[in-house]
Parts: C-alpha cells; sequence; structure tokens
C-alpha cells in the first residue's frame, strides 16, 4: 500500500471525497453490516454450512452492534476512496487518450506545413509512451485493486462469506471490463492513426500533385508573360525603329525641300543677275526695269483674284439660275393663270439660253421666242454671255434634262392639268419576289455567316496555332476530260486531316452553276485525328457541252476549305510540225517531195482540207477567223471571249465610222495581204470576205499528195506529202493552208520555197577571189566545173586579154564527162607590169584586181564565165634612219635607240634581224616578229661595246619571202677607270613614306701600268688612263627621292668602296600644299555661303537695289578674302594639321607610280682631299659610268587613322615607374589581307606594344595599344615598324620620363608616439613635399593592416633570435583595431605642394611593444618613403626606461590582466596595496668600465634611467611623479654615484638619472659586482623597481 499511495500525491489522497461503490448503491445496507460476524466467523471455513450456525446467526441479527457499524463505516470510506481514485484514474485515462488524440491529429496539421516525415518518425515514439503510461495506470488500477480487496479482507469474517460470491463476480466483471477497456482503446487509437497516417499520406500526394500542377500554370504563366513582354519590347522596338526611320526620312525630305528652295532662289538670284549684267550692258537703268517688272507681277497677281472673284460670281449666278429654274418647275405643278403667248417668262428665256450655251450652240441658234425678246431683255443676253465655260460644264447633266423637260416631258400627259399619277395596287405591293427581297438575302446571309464563324475555332497544339487549309485533298483537282454527254463519270476525293489535332468535316455543297451536273456522296466521319482520311464521290453527268468550273466547298472546325473542280468538253487541238519548207536547188525536170504532219492533241475530231491560200473554200465564210499561230488551242475559253468580245467592239466602231474608214481598211487589206504573201499571217481577227479568185497557173512546180482532205480523229496525226517539179528555173514559192469543218479551228499555213536550175555545165563558185596577193608570188587554186548534161563536153578556157604573162588557167583545152566534174588549175604570178597590162581590170590605188574568165562549150554559144578576185600589194619594209651613231659608250653599259621599221604591204610579214654581233641586241623579241600591214614598229637597238675601240657594222632585216633591208651603225667603246659592281638596281615596291635600300661597290681594278691592251682603261683607241687614286662622284637628279652615301669618294687601286642607295617616295609638298588650300577654300566657302544665304534670309522683302549693291561688293570681297592668298603656304609648316590632313589624304588616294632615274657617276684622275678649296678635278664626261634605278612608288597597303594620319605617337611627361598608354588605330586599305610583323623594340626601353595584332583583313581597323613606362628621367625615343609583304609602316614613339620627387619632413624614418596611457590616443604629424613637375598619387599602408604570405612559413617572434627578428609589427590591441591610425589614406600631390599627415596612437593595454611600420606607396607600386611607428603604453602616469632588456619584445596570448583596468584607475581610496600592485618590477643595468692600459686611468662607466610623467585627461589628485632611489650610501660605498637620488617629474616631462661607477680599491676583476636597489614612484599609485646594478672591469677590445 506504500507502494501504490507513493504513485499519487498526498494532499490528493486525503483530499478525495469517500464514494460508494456500485454496487454497494444497489445491495441494503443493513443486510450488509448484518452478515459481518457470519463472515468473521466462518472465516476458517468459509465454503462449509450447519444449521446451528444459521440458527445462531438469525438469531443474532436483531442485535444492533456498533463496532460493525463503525467498521463498515470505514470500509465504506476505504471503498468510496477507492472509487475517487478509481474516476481520477478514468479521467487520467481520458486525458492521455486526448493527448493521443491531438498526437494522432498533429501530423495531420504537420502535413500542411511540410514536415510528415518528422511526425511520422516522432509518431511511434509518442505513441510508445502514450501506451507505457496506460499501461502503467492498468498496473496502478490493479494495485489498488489488491488494496481493495485487502481493505475487504480485514472486514468481518461474515460479510466476506455472504458478499463474497456477487462481490467477487461483481469484480471480475468489473475487472474485465477495465482490462477490455483499454485494450479496446489502444486498438481504435491504432486503427485512428493507421486511418490518419493513410489520410496524411493520400493528401500529401494530392498535395504534391496539385503543387506541380501549380508550379506548371506558374511556370506557363511566366513564360507566357515572358512572351508578351518579349512581344512589346520588340513592338517597341519596331514602333522605336519605325520612328526613327520615319523621323529620317522626313528630315531628309525637309532637307530636300531646303536644298531645292535655296537651289530655286539662288537660280532666281543667279538669273536676275544676269538680266541686270544684261541690262547695264546695254546701257539701261537696271532699277527702273526692277520696278517696272515687280509692278508688272503685282498687276498679274491682282489680274488673277479678279478672274477668281468673276469665276467665284459666275458660279453664284449659275446657282441662283438653277434654283430659279427649280422654283419654276414646282411653280408649274399649281395651275396658274393664263399668260399671253408672245410674250415668255424671263427665266424661261434664260433657261433656254444657259441649256443651249450648254450643249455647244450659239445664241443665233437659240429658239424664236429668244430671238424675239433679246431687244427686250439685254441684260439676260449679258448675263448669260458671262458665264464662264467652267462653270456651266459643272452641270451640265441637269441643264441637259432640264432643258427636254421644259421642251418635252417624258412621260406623255405629265403636264396635263387632269393627270393624275398611278397609284400601285395594295396586291402588287404586298407580293414579294421569289426567294426574298435583297435586303432579306443580305439579311440571311450575315446570319449565315455569323453561324459560322461560332462553328469555326482556332486549334492551338503545343502552343502553335495552325494556320492553313486543314484538309489536304487528292487529286488537287477534279478534272472530267473530254466528256460526253448523256454519259456518267465518277471520280474519288481523298481528304487528309492536315491540323494538329482532332478535326471534323462537312459538306457545305457545290456551287449553284454545278448543282444540276454535279453530285456528292459523303458520308460524314465525325471526329478525325491527325492524318486520318476521309473519302467523297464526286458524280458528274453533263447535260450541256460547254466546259464548267467551279469548287466543292467543305466545312471544317478550323474554318472553311474547298476543292476546285473544272468540266473540259471535247475541243480541238490542231497545228503543223513546220511552218516552212525549203526545198533548195533542183534542176529543171527533177522531182523532189517533202512530208508535212498535221496533229491533233484534243479530243475532238474534225474534217481538214489542205489548199492554197489564194483558193477559196466554204469553209472560209465564217464571220470570223482567228488567224494567231500554228499551234493555237481552244481551250482558253476566256481568251475566245475576250478575242469575240473585241471583235464586236470593232465591228461597232466600224460601223459608226464606216464613211470615212474605207480607206483606211483598204490600206490594211493590203498590208495584210502583204504579210501573209511574205509568210507572216496577222495576229488577231480578221475578217474575210468571199472573193473568188482566178486560177493561178502559174503556181504548179508544187502539188500535194493524194490524201489532201479527209477526217482527223482525236489524238492522232496525218502525214501529206509536198512534192516539187521545177518547171522554170529560178525560185519559186508557194503558200498552203489548211482548212477544217469545225468553226472554232483556226485556219493552217505553211509556205513552200525552191530553186530551180537549168544550166548543162556551172561554175560552183563563180567568183573565185584570191585574196590579197604580193608581187613576184605564185599563187594557185582549183576551180571545179560540173555538167548536168548526159553527153561529154569539151571545154575551151580563155583568159582575158593583157593578163596572159599574169595568169594562167591549165590545162587550157578539156573534155568533161556525163553528169560529172572537171578541175582546171588557176596560177597568179603578178608581175611588176600588173597595173600597165591589166588596163581596166586593175585599180592603182586600192590594188584590186578583177579578171574576167571564159569556159566555152562546144555547140554553145553562151560561155560560162567566172570572175578572179584579187588585191596586189607590194612586200616592201622599210627602216628609219638608214644610219645609227651610238657615241662614246663605256664597257659596263649599254645605249639603246630605236628604229622604225614599217611594212608598206597590206599583209602581215615576218622579220628577223639576222646575223647580230654579240655586242648589239635588238628588242622585243630579239628582232624578230610579224608587222602587220601598214605599221610601223619601233625597236630598241642596244649597244653595249666588249673593248674600248671603235666599231663600224650593219644590221641586216629579212622578210619571211627572204628580202634584205639593212641599216649602218658606228660606236665608240669607252673602258672607264672605275667600274660598279650594279649598273641597274630595281627596287621592290616600296609604300609612300617607306625605304628600301641597295647597296653596291664602286671598285678600282687596276694595279699597274702594263703594256697597251684592248682592257686597260682607254678611251677608244687613245692612250691608256694613269695609275692611282680615282675619284667619282654621283650626280643627283634635284628633287630625286633618292640618297647616295658617300655621293663623293676617292678608290685606291686595288680597292672597293660601298656605296648605300636609298628609295624613299614622298608626296610633293606642293601638290600637299595645293590639296591643303583646297580643304581651306572649300571650308571658307561653305561658310561664306552659309553666311549669305542667312543674310538674303533676312533682308530679302526689304532691300533695295542700292542695299544689292552694297551686297555684291560685300560678297566680291568676301570671297576675295576667303580665298587663302599665296602667302598661307609659308603658313602651312608639315607639322601644321592642316598639311598632315592633306597629307593622309593624298596618301590614302595614291595610286602609284614607276619613275627611272639615270644617275652620272662623274670619274676623275686624283684624290678628292688633294685637290685646292674649291678646285674641281679634271673629269672625262666619256670616262662617265651610269646607275640604272628603277623606282616603283605604291600606296601604303597600312595607314593610320587615329590623330588625323599622324605616325608620331606623343605619350607625353610621364612619371617614372608609371604607365601611359596610347592607342593607335591602323587600317588595311590594300585589297587582301596581310599577316603584321613588326621590329623589335628594345626590351630593356620604355616602348612596350601590348596587343601585337597577326592579321588585318581587308578593309579592316585595328587598334594597336601603346605603352610608356619609363625608369628613369630621359626623352625616350624609338621607331616601331609593322611590317608587311607589301611594305612597312614606321610609327615613331617619342615620351619623356619624369622622375617622381617627395621629401618627408622626418629624418631617420623612425617616429616615436613616446608613453600614452591605455585607452586614451595621442597624434603626432608630418609632411611629403612634391617636388616633380607632375602631380604625384600617393597611398599610405601599415603593414598591421597589409597580408603578408611570407610570414606564415617563419617561427613565432618569441621563439627567433634577436638578430633573426626582423618584423617591425609590434604588440597590437586587444579589441582587434589598429595601434596605429593614418589620415589621409590616399590622395593626389599637386606639382610643388606639400601634404600633411596625422598618425594617431591609440593602445587599449598596457605594452612597451608598440610598433608598426608607415609606408608611402606612389602611384600604387612605387615606396617611396617607410616610417617605423613607435610607443608604448602604461595604466598609470609614471613610467620608467632605460637599463638592459630583460624579455623579448612580444607579449604572450596567455598573458591576460588579472584585474579590470578601468576598476583599478576609478578606485583611488588609499589602502593597502593589492599584490599586484606591491610586485617589484626588475631593472637591470650593466656597467662596463673599460680599462685597456692600467697606466692611463679611463672615465667611469655611465648609464641613465628616464623616469617621466605622461600627460593625461584623466582626473588625478596628484599632478606630479614623485620617485627616491634608497641604498645611496652603499651604492656610493661599491663606487656608485647617482644623481639625483630622488625628485618629481611634472606632467608631460622626463628627468634624467645619471650612474656612473668607479670600481673600487678592493675590487676584483675576476668576479662581478652585483648590488641592488629600490626605486619607488608615487603618482596616481606607488610602484617600486628593484634596480640590480651589475658592474666589471672589460681589459681588452
Amino acid at each position: 500500500m506504500e507502494e501504490d499511495a507513493s504513485l499519487f500525491p498526498k494532499k490528493l489522497l486525503d483530499d478525495a471525497p469517500l464514494v460508494e461503490d456500485e454496487t454497494d448503491e444497489l445491495e441494503d445496507p443493513e443486510f450488509v453490516l448484518g452478515s459481518v460476524p457470519g463472515e468473521a466467523e466462518n472465516e476458517a471455513d468459509p465454503g462449509s454450512s450447519c444449521p446451528g450456525k444459521e440458527q445462531n446467526i438469525d438469531k443474532r441479527q436483531q442485535r444492533p452492534a456498533v463496532e460493525d457499524r463503525r467498521q463498515a463505516s470505514l470500509l465504506r470510506r476505504d471503498l468510496s476512496h477507492l472509487d475517487q481514485l478509481q474516476e481520477e484514474k478514468d479521467l487520467f485515462t481520458q486525458k492521455t487518450g486526448a493527448a493521443v488524440g491531438d498526437l494522432e491529429a498533429a501530423p495531420q496539421r504537420l502535413s500542411e506545413l511540410g514536415n510528415e516525415r518528422d511526425l511520422q518518425v516522432k509518431m511511434p515514439a509518442v505513441l510508445q509512451e502514450s501506451v507505457s503510461a496506460m499501461w502503467h495506470v492498468e498496473i496502478q488500477e490493479r494495485q489498488l485493486e489488491d488494496a481493495r480487496k485487502s481493505a475487504r479482507a480485514e472486514a468481518p469474517a461474515a460479510r466476506k462469506c455472504l458478499g463474497e460470491r456477487g462481490a467477487s463476480g461483481k469484480a471480475e466483471r468489473n475487472r474485465l471490463l477495465r482490462v477490455r477497456r483499454p485494450v479496446s482503446l489502444q486498438k481504435e487509437h491504432g486503427l485512428r492513426h493507421q486511418k490518419l497516417v493513410e489520410d496524411a499520406q493520400k493528401n500529401h500526394r494530392k498535395a504534391v500533385k496539385f503543387l506541380k500542377a501549380s508550379l506548371g500554370r506558374t511556370r506557363e504563366q511566366r513564360w507566357k508573360d515572358e512572351l508578351e513582354s518579349r512581344e512589346r519590347a520588340r513592338r517597341r522596338m519596331d514602333a522605336v525603329l519605325a520612328l526613327k526611320n520615319s523621323i529620317s526620312a522626313n528630315r531628309e525630305t525637309l532637307r530636300k525641300f531646303q536644298a531645292w528652295g535655296q537651289a530655286k532662289a539662288e537660280l532666281a538670284e543667279q538669273k536676275a543677275q544676269a538680266e541686270k549684267e544684261v541690262i547695264l550692258a546695254q546701257g539701261g537703268d537696271a532699277f527702273k526695269h526692277f520696278c517696272h517688272q515687280r509692278r508688272r507681277q503685282e498687276l498679274e497677281a491682282q489680274n488673277r483674284a479678279f478672274k477668281g472673284q468673276q469665276k467665284l460670281r459666275k458660279l453664284e449666278v449659275v446657282s441662283r439660275i438653277l434654283k430659279e429654274g427649280a422654283e419654276e418647275d414646282r411653280r408649274k405643278q399649281r395651275p396658274s393663270p393664263p399668260r399671253p403667248a408672245g410674250r415668255p417668262v424671263l427665266s424661261g428665256q434664260t433657261w433656254s439660253c444657259v441649256a443651249a450655251f450648254r450643249a455647244g450652240r450659239s445664241l443665233l441658234r437659240s429658239s424664236p421666242q429668244l430671238q424675239e425678246g433679246r431687244s427686250a431683255l439685254p441684260q439676260a443676253s449679258l448675263l448669260v454671255k458671262a458665264v464662264s465655260s467652267e462653270s456651266v460644264q459643272a452641270e451640265a447633266g441637269t441643264l441637259v434634262r432640264n432643258e427636254g423637260t421644259l421642251a418635252r416631258p417624258e412621260i406623255p400627259g405629265l403636264w396635263e392639268e387632269d393627270y393624275r399619277p398611278y397609284q400601285v395596287p395594295k396586291e402588287d405591293m404586298d407580293q414579294k419576289p421569289v426567294g426574298g427581297t435583297k435586303m432579306d438575302k443580305d439579311i440571311l446571309a450575315r446570319t449565315v455567316q455569323r453561324l459560322r464563324s461560332g462553328v469555326i475555332h482556332k486549334q492551338v497544339a503545343s502552343r502553335r496555332e495552325f494556320r492553313g487549309c486543314p484538309f489536304n485533298s487528292k487529286p488537287k483537282l477534279v478534272h472530267f476530260k473530254d466528256f460526253d454527254i448523256g454519259k456518267v463519270y465518277k471520280k474519288k476525293i481523298t481528304l487528309i486531316n492536315a491540323t494538329y489535332t482532332i478535326n471534323y468535316c462537312k459538306l457545305v455543297g457545290v456551287e449553284e452553276s454545278l448543282r444540276d451536273f454535279i453530285h456528292l456522296d459523303f458520308d460524314p466521319p465525325g471526329p478525325m485525328s491527325a492524318g486520318m482520311s476521309c473519302e467523297v464521290l464526286v458524280t458528274f453527268k453533263p447535260m450541256v457541252n460547254k466546259d464548267l468550273e467551279g469548287n466543292v466547298s467543305f466545312l471544317a472546325q478550323t474554318g472553311r476549305f474547298s476543292v476546285p473542280l473544272k468540266c473540259s468538253a471535247k475541243k480541238c487541238s490542231l497545228s503543223l510540225d513546220k511552218e516552212l519548207i525549203d526545198f533548195g536547188s533542183h534542176v529543171v525536170g527533177e522531182t523532189a517531195s517533202r512530208t508535212i504532219t498535221l496533229t491533233n492533241l484534243g479530243g475532238l475530231g474534225t474534217g481538214f482540207r489542205f489548199l492554197l491560200a489564194s483558193k477559196r473554200c466554204e469553209t472560209d465564210a465564217s464571220p470570223s477567223v482567228l488567224n494567231v499561230s500554228s499551234s493555237f488551242t481552244h481551250e482558253d475559253k476566256g481568251f475566245d471571249n475576250k478575242i469575240a468580245t473585241s471583235f464586236s467592239e470593232q465591228l461597232m466602231e466600224g460601223n459608226e465610222s464606216l464613211p470615212t474608214d474605207v480607206p483606211s481598211q483598204k490600206e490594211s487589206g493590203k498590208l495584210d495581204v502583204k504579210e501573209q504573201e511574205e509568210g507572216h499571217p496577222a495576229e488577231g481577227v480578221t475578217l474575210t470576205t468571199i472573193v473568188p479568185a482566178p486560177p493561178d497557173e502559174g503556181q504548179t512546180e508544187f502539188s500535194l499528195g493524194e490524201m489532201t482532205e479527209g477526217e482527223i480523229g482525236p489524238f492522232s496525226s496525218i502525214r501529206v506529202p509536198v512534192i516539187f517539179t521545177p518547171i522554170v528555173p529560178g525560185a519559186v514559192s508557194a503558200r498552203f493552208k489548211v482548212v477544217f469543218k469545225n468553226q472554232q479551228c483556226a485556219t493552217l499555213y505553211f509556205k513552200v520555197i525552191g530553186v530551180a536550175i537549168d544550166v548543162p555545165v556551172w561554175v560552183p563558185k563563180p567568183n573565185v577571189d584570191l585574196k590579197i596577193c604580193m608581187y613576184d608570188r605564185l599563187y594557185q587554186d582549183s576551180i571545179p566545173v560540173h555538167t548536168r548534161s548526159k553527153a561529154a563536153l569539151r571545154l575551151n578556157f580563155e583568159v582575158c586579154k593583157g593578163l596572159q604573162g599574169h595568169l594562167q588557167l591549165l590545162p587550157k583545152t578539156g573534155c568533161i564527162q556525163a553528169l560529172s566534174s572537171y578541175s582546171v588549175r588557176l596560177k597568179f604570178l603578178p608581175r611588176r607590169s600588173l597595173p600597165e597590162d591589166a588596163g581596166q581590170y586593175f585599180d592603182k590605188e586600192s590594188g584590186v584586181l578583177e579578171a574576167p574568165m571564159a569556159i566555152r562549150v562546144a555547140d554553145q554559144i553562151k560561155p560560162v564565165g567566172f570572175t578572179v578576185h584579187a588585191i596586189v600589194t607590194t612586200s616592201d619594209l622599210e627602216l628609219s634612219p638608214s644610219g645609227v651613231d651610238f657615241g662614246y659608250c663605256t664597257v659596263y653599259e649599254a645605249i639603246r635607240t630605236q628604229v622604225s621599221l614599217c611594212n608598206r604591204s597590206l599583209l602581215p610579214q615576218e622579220f628577223g634581224f639576222v646575223g647580230l654581233p654579240k655586242f648589239v641586241d635588238i628588242q622585243p623579241n630579239d628582232g624578230f616578229g610579224t608587222i602587220l600591214p601598214l605599221e610601223t614598229l619601233q625597236l630598241d637597238v642596244i649597244f653595249q661595246p666588249t673593248k674600248a675601240k671603235e666599231y663600224n657594222f650593219e644590221l641586216v632585216c629579212k622578210s619571211e619571202i627572204n628580202r634584205c633591208f639593212k641599216v649602218t651603225c658606228r660606236a665608240v667603246g669607252v673602258h672607264p677607270p672605275l667600274e660598279l659592281s650594279h649598273y641597274q638596281v630595281k627596287f621592290a615596291a616600296t609604300s609612300l613614306y617607306d625605304t628600301s635600300v641597295a647597296t653596291l661597290y664602286v671598285t678600282n681594278s687596276r694595279l699597274s701600268m702594263n703594256s697597251p691592251t684592248p682592257s686597260v682603261p682607254r678611251i677608244g683607241l687613245e692612250d691608256a688612263s694613269s695609275v692611282g687614286p680615282t675619284s667619282f662622284e654621283f650626280l643627283l637628279p634635284p628633287g630625286s627621292p633618292i640618297t647616295i652615301s658617300p655621293s663623293v669618294g676617292t678608290v685606291w687601286p686595288g680597292k672597293r668602296c660601298l656605296v648605300r642607295v636609298a628609295f624613299r617616295p614622298v608626296l610633293p609638298s606642293e601638290l600637299i600644299h595645293q590639296e591643303a588650300l583646297r580643304a581651306l577654300t572649300k571650308e571658307a566657302e561653305a561658310k561664306s555661303s552659309q553666311k549669305d544665304t542667312a543674310t538674303q534670309r533676312k533682308d530679302q522683302r526689304r532691300q533695295s537695289f542700292s542695299i544689292l549693291r552694297l551686297q555684291n561688293r560685300d560678297r566680291l570681297f568676301q570671297a576675295s578674302a576667303s580665298q587663302p592668298p599665296e602667302l598661307q603656304k609659308e603658313d602651312l609648316t608639315p607639322s601644321s594639321q592642316e598639311y598632315q590632313a592633306a597629307q593622309a589624304t593624298l596618301t590614302r588616294t595614291f595610286q602609284g607610280k614607276l619613275d627611272k632615274f639615270v644617275v652620272p657617276c662623274a670619274v676623275a684622275s686624283g684624290d678628292t682631299k688633294d685637290r685646292k678649296g674649291a678646285e674641281p678635278l679634271s673629269f672625262s664626261p666619256h670616262n662617265t659610268v651610269y646607275l640604272e634605278l628603277w623606282c616603283p612608288a605604291v600606296a601604303p597597303s597600312i595607314v593610320v587613322t587615329s590623330d588625323k594620319g599622324k605616325t608620331v605617337t606623343d605619350f607625353g611627361d610621364i612619371a617614372v615607374g608609371q604607365r601611359g598608354i596610347k592607342k593607335v588605330s591602323i587600317q588595311n586599305i590594300s585589297r587582301e589581307d596581310l599577316d603584321l610583323e613588326y621590329s623589335v623594340l628594345n626590351p630593356n626601353g620604355p616602348f612596350v606594344l601590348l596587343n601585337p595584332i597577326s592579321k588585318l583583313a581587308s578593309g579592316e581597323t585595328q587598334v594597336l595599344e601603346l605603352s610608356f613606362s619609363p625608369r628613369e628621367s630621359v626623352l625616350a625615343q624609338e621607331m616601331l615598324e609593322v611590317i608587311t609583304k607589301r611594305g612597312t609602316l614606321s610609327l615613331a614613339l617619342v615620351g619623356i620620363g619624369v622622375a617622381s620627387v617627395t621629401t618627408c619632413s622626418i629624418e631617420g624614418g623612425v617616429l616615436n608616439m613616446g608613453y600614452t596611457i591605455a585607452g586614451e590616443s595621442t597624434s603626432a604629424g608630418f609632411k611629403l613635399q612634391n617636388h616633380s613637375p607632375l602631380p604625384i598619387k600617393f597611398s599610405v599602408q601599415l603593414d598591421s593592416l597589409s597580408t603578408r604570405s611570407g610570414d606564415q612559413h617563419r617561427l613565432p617572434r618569441f621563439l627567433a633570435s634577436p638578430a633573426q627578428r626582423t618584423e617591425v609589427v609590434g604588440t597590437q590591441n586587444y579589441s582587434g583595431q589598429s595601434v596605429f591610425s593614418v589620415v589621409p589614406v590616399e590622395g593626389v600631390m599637386e606639382p610643388g605642394r606639400a601634404q600633411d599627415f596625422t598618425v594617431t596612437f591609440s593602445p587599449d593595454h598596457e605594452s612597451l611593444y608598440f610598433s608598426d611600420r608607415l609606408q608611402v606607396v606612389l602611384f600604387e607600386k612605387k615606396i617611396s618613403h617607410q616610417i617605423l611607428l613607435k610607443g608604448s603604453a602604461r595604466e598609470h602616469m609614471m613610467f620608467v626606461e632605460g637599463g638592459d632588456p630583460l624579455d623579448v619584445p612580444v607579449e604572450s596570448l596567455t598573458v591576460i590582466p588579472a584585474f579590470d583596468p578601468e576598476r583599478r584607475r576609478g578606485d583611488p581610496q588609499p589602502g593597502p596595496p593589492s599584490p599586484e600592485a606591491a610586485e617589484l618590477k626588475p631593472i637591470l643595468v650593466t656597467l662596463a668600465y673599460v680599462q685597456l692600459d692600467t697606466d692611463t686611468p679611463a672615465p667611469p662607466a655611465t648609464r641613465e634611467l628616464q623616469v617621466g610623467c605622461i600627460r593625461t585627461t584623466q582626473l588625478s589628485p596628484k599632478k606630479t611623479v614623485e620617485f627616491s632611489l634608497d641604498s645611496i650610501a652603499s651604492l656610493q660605498h661599491k663606487g656608485f654615484t647617482i644623481e639625483p637620488s630622488k625628485g618629481f617629474v611634472e606632467r608631460g616631462q622626463t628627468k634624467t638619472i645619471s650612474i656612473s661607477w668607479m670600481p673600487p680599491i678592493d675590487f676584483d676583476p675576476d668576479h662581478p659586482l652585483m648590488v641592488s636597489a629600490l626605486l619607488q614612484l608615487r603618482g596616481d599609485v606607488k610602484e617600486t623597481y628593484k634596480v640590480l646594478f651589475v658592474a666589471q672591469v672589460v681589459t681588452s677590445p
């Protein structure tokens, strides 16, 4: 029970009310109480029963027992307590179940937040805890049950015996119920939990599905929005571009209009000026003329305005007249009183007059009434005369109609008084036309269109809208060809769905014109997927024999579509395979045959007939004949209709103009007949008339075969033979036609020609052309002779008189066999006497020969003749001049002269110079070639002597006929003393301002005087020149781009001199000046014209003649002033911008040129140093050698486009160590791509090419980046060459390096900030002075704030030896902030200015080793100054420095202050010193007494200590620091002298304590002296230092 009670709170058990059990409420209390003693008695044997005992029990029931009642009350109380516990247990179970329910509902809530997995992991643990709690409650319940049983067992045995069975049963049932209830609850909770988990998973899957769908819709919406935004942006961009284009177009239009107006004004001004000059030249007054002209213009303007007003008034008059006529009509409709017949109404007369005037009649032909009333109404006639023809024509139709109405009504009886208008009966008004009215049909059509538009939908698949025909038709055209009336034709149409998705197809039908002939069978297939097909059966039953066209219409879901349908009736398509038959030449009596084919490509047959074109046929009686072409086709019905329409119009026009057009028709008929005779039938439609033609008996040579008429079936052809039988010699022709029974078939025409020959012997070539012949040359030819005779004939060949000595026919007599040919030989050898012998057959001026020949045939009077034609010319060649003198020529050069060779012949001749000596050459082609007729050739004769002697020779020219022509020549050979290694130098194509260099040598090869030989230097056969130094001088032509160095020199015997020849093409300065002046003139003229235009616009209206004269004078003065004078040429220096711009322009437009320079080199004996003053050497003109230079100059392939084409890049002043960058734009102006190479710049120089470009395309522009980085103060110059295969571009690089000189106000490079109270700060300043002429960009860096990669591999500073400690960064603040700070950090120092810097020292704890290094960096590269920053910090205001260091200058990271410094500074109350404050701080002072000589006393060893007081802003009771050193007497006894031993120090000051030591007499040098003393400092606190003095004697250095 104690264990059970311990499970529940004690207070809860005490306060629980007593409640009876359910079983006690149903039983009698007295019975229960009475049965208790019985139970107690029967406790030993509860199962037995005796009658004696039962009687005793019955007797005792009547006795009241107080103890039993008291015990029962106690038991009842216990039971009620147990019931209360049971209720509490049930309540706890319910709460646990509710908690379990909440925990089970938690996954559902957490699923909304996405934490289902965590809940699934936690749920089993929570459920396990809940189950364990429930089982714990069950265990408690069982324990309570056991307690209840034990309590009941303590009751009297009688009551236990009586109620044992009932109570035990009830307890068992209650127990079972209590056991089953949690089990069922647990099962229910498990099922509920499983269901909740399944629902949660299902909800999770649904949520994921919906989330994916939502994300998909979101992405799709975003994509649509993005597409819309892109489309909007594109539309905006298009709109902007369109607006921009429109603006540019409008600007261009306005510019054009302005230019047009300006040009018009200038033209008018020029015209006026010219007119003025003409008037002034004639001696007239221009001012008066202009005034008259202006007045005349004003009068013309007034006249035009007056005429316009008159027209307006006339229009008003006519409108009033028309209104009067309308009012008169209205009045006539009403009955009016009778008027006299002799007086017509004014309005009627006026109306008749106007109408007559409108109809083109005069007033004289007007009505009699109007003529009678003219005198009475003169104003009306004047009014009609004033009406303008333009106003009257505007209302012509109205006036004519009104005139007819007034003269005679259109409806008879309309003007009668008893006339009544016709009333339409109501029966007729109610009737409607068949099919509804037009409005009903329009309403029906619009309704059907609206309904169909509702049926049609757009089809969109994969965000693509289908556009086009929804169904494809096979076949695309349903064509019924060559149908017969009455038959039935069927065809199938296959419709294939061509859309993206399912579609529908509905048959709409065919057009109304086809409904009587076309029947459609279509079974709607329903929805059709893409690519599916359906069939439509088209049945055609023709009823009429005509072509039908239409469409089969269908309706799909995406719109309407149709399949074209065509029905073609049978037609004839007739053509001939040829229109001309040429038989050629045939002998009379022979027969030749040809065939012509008639083809019918149509499906309808017809009858045909071949006739001569001159014969008529019954089929020609048709009203019209279509005479188009031989291959005309009748399938084009539209063309037939057009022809018929045009023909009917022509007939109507012919009927109208029949009397006048008869001559023209006759002429046209003649033209048509002429065209038909020539074989070109007139196209179009011709009106044929049946006129019987007489039979032509002459045209019998041509005939047709047997088949000339018949029937031609469909798709067939017929061949008809044409026979040619020549009768009469000569050319014959005939024209045939083919006519057809079908009136719609055009008549076809063809022509036949042939030649008939009737000669037995003939020459095929009656003209024998021998072309051009030369005198004394033999020419031969063969002349064939043919015969048609069937017998052999004898021939005799005759030559005309006078030509027997020049021309022969061999043999002279011959015999030709029957039907064969014979060949006769013709020989022609013209002599020089031909012009005299030939006589009339030869023309001396042109050289033309026409010689008639004859062939006489036996038994034939008329001979057969033929003519020999020839042009006879000479074969002479003429050389001029006949003699050539070359003069003096050195053996190292050649002299060229020209010789003219003229061909006097009419034939080209081959020639050649033969037998030439070795020292002569003739060019071109080595003196061989062909010279054209009457041509003159210039030949170069080149003479190059081999020896020094005199030359006399001849040049022989031979023609192809071995005729010789000679030229005599003479020359003198010279051997000069000096020779050149190259006498001709051909430079490569050199660009402008580029340089090509060639080298050669001048050699003096003679060493000694030998006997005179031909190889010795001499002139001709003169004496040889002397041996010795020989001088030379190159004489350059003025203004040539050639440089020779040295140009003057001396060559000693056996030596040679190197000569350098340079070619640098440049543009002439005069040309550059002209271009620059032209540009300046053009610019000045443009400015003056703009000023003049503005002035003219302002003063155009109010200027007078005097003002014009002044303006003209000013304009002339301005024009003369704007023209740059000649003196401006001096102002255009090569460095000016105008000069450089003109030079760049000319360089880009340079076309290239080739120059040849011959530089003479004068040779003289002697040394140039030996001549006296300006005395010239003795130069011989015959010893002069010549150097030939070929200098081709081309435009540069690469030009500079930046900076107006300057090739000099000036970087200006750049600081040393800095870099300046310049960009140079180069452009390839050649027509090919170029590979670029660059000259090597000085690797140690300041210039660098940053982006070398390897390739430059044609027309491309690239930018070269050049940098200048000077390393010292110097003027740098260098050339960069851009090398290509077509030239070199030289860029000059210039720059000045300027050193950055700065000075610092701190000497020694150390800035000691001194001592500072920890937590406070102190500042110090210094200056930097800029002494350079350039502004300097600076930045200040602290080593403590910069990264140092090298520190990672070093030992800690406190482990290294003092010699190895190279760090300058000491102790830093604990807070992480920098101890030292500098202001400003960066900036720019102007030239000659100084920059102030402020250094602030801000420590946050006590240390003596605060240090850092400050570096001043110029231009982010160069370190100009390094300053070491030092400082110390104390927590109190006193400090001592000096002595020897006892620790490393690095603080340990483990040393942390044991107390708060702020607290120590803020607690000034006196008291006993703390252990930290009482700690003694050691100071080591070592003194070394140096005694090198024992005889000489040495000075005492001295040291110093500094005691200082720090200036602070803190409040302190003491403003000074007192110090005192004890044990002074003992120190003095040891030899130490300390002054002062005590004193005080003011704030911000220090005091020095001097320590000196002299060794006492009893001092042992082997043992150093060590003495200590206490140094006390009193300020805001008291500090004590233990000063340890160590003294020793040093006897050796």
